[in-house]
């Protein structure tokens, strides 16, 4: 239980000090979805489950992509072989990413990266701001800020970054300290995936108040689900896809 009073308390702590950075994410996503425009989420290692609660998810944003690594082989044509875990390092690997989507000026990006040194991330956070588009980091500041940059620029992902959304998890991620050293617990996951969802229902609740309706997933497991979902993603056809 010593683990779950420290998320208690790291919780409380990210949604006291990241309410004014989540509306201003909001706004982005907002200004971009009335543009006619969708919101692009990329995450790489443990980070990609993050991009899943911002794309694809039962109570989220039908306009929406997930970019992941893995969409070198899935839309690229590139041998599965290349999928290894020091890929998220190589800068080359973003432009691809990014070629390889549906992508329009008006859309709007989520990098998620706790570290926010790896090269793919920077180097995809770079692509995005020189064409534009606004960019939401989800980040560490407290680990990212004790990291050398593994990218040939120097910077981070928070250098680029229109809006900084801090998950708070300390240095090593790992909140419970080992005897002669060394940590576990890891906590990253946890608040990130709070962010990512404070952020989203901001953006619905903006639209809703405006008296908009959104466009959002229900449940695919809920009677009529499965229905609802597929005429919403016709509204965006060639603008959304829902890869494996």
């Amino acid at each position: 239980m010593r683990f779950a009073s420290q998320v208690q308390e790291l919780v409380a702590d990210v949604i006291a000090s990241q309410a004014e950075p989540v509306r201003r994410a909001a706004a982005l996503i907002v200004a971009a979805l009335r543009d006619g425009g969708v919101v692009n989420a990329f995450g790489s290692g443990h980070s990609e489950a993050i991009s899943m609660e911002i794309a694809g998810r039962a109570g989220g944003l039908v306009p929406s992509n997930r970019l992941a690594i893995r969409d070198l082989v899935l839309y690229g044509g590139a041998p599965p072989s290349i999928l290894t875990r020091e890929l998220e390092r190589d800068p080359a690997i973003a432009q691809q990413i990014y070629d390889l989507a549906p992508v329009r000026p008006q859309d709007a990006f989520v990098i998620i990266s706790s570290s926010g040194v790896n090269g793919s991330v920077v180097e995809l956070a770079t692509i995005v701001k020189d064409r534009g588009h606004p960019l939401i980091a989800l980040t560490s500041v407290a680990h990212s800020e004790r990291m050398t940059a593994r990218h040939p620029s120097g910077r981070k992902l928070l250098d680029l970054a229109d809006v900084v959304l801090d998950n708070g998890a300390p240095y090593g991620d790992a909140v419970l300290p080992l005897p002669g050293g060394g940590a576990y617990g890891a906590v990253s996951t946890i608040t990130s995936a709070l962010l990512a969802q404070l952020m989203i229902t901001e953006v619905i609740e903006e639209l809703v108040q405006a008296g908009e309706t959104p466009p959002i997933y229900l449940s695919a497991n809920i009677t009529g689900g499965d229905e609802h979902n597929q005429a919403m993603e016709a509204r965006y056809a060639g603008r959304i896809r829902r890869g494996a």
